[in-house]
């Protein structure tokens, strides 16, 4: 599963960005049953969890991530969706998206290359 993250972008602290997963060139049934996942790395930091969505649309959030970010999927286009709202200088890092599934008896753990979310106050 090859995975393109885009979104990313300079907004002011309270702004909003939507960022985007496209796992374009997948395999539909593979993307279908992956549980994919946004992390984010800020400098210095290590990579972080923010959010995931399962197969089935269950949805689990960092505690940062609660009330102000939504992971969504829309499989037809195999694309991931994070909306961020009410963004804080410390969402600024690098997000990057994630694929994990097994289908068939082939694992996937597939990576995008990151995109730069920069939030000023």
């Amino acid at each position: 599963v090859q995975l393109q993250a885009s979104g990313g972008g300079l907004v002011q602290a309270g702004g909003s960005l939507r960022l985007s997963c496209a796992a374009s060139r997948s395999i539909l049934s593979v993307f279908k049953s992956a549980t994919m996942h946004w992390y984010r790395q800020a400098p210095g930091k290590e990579r972080d969890l923010v959010a995931t969505i399962t197969s089935d649309g269950i949805t689990n959030y960092a505690d940062s991530a609660k009330g102000r970010f939504t992971i969504s999927r829309d499989n037809a286009k195999r694309t991931v969706y994070l909306e961020m709202g009410s963004l804080k200088p410390e969402d600024t890092a690098v997000y990057y998206c994630n694929a994990k599934a097994l289908y068939g008896s082939r694992e996937y753990d597939s990576w995008g290359q990151g995109t730069l979310v920069t939030v000023s106050s």
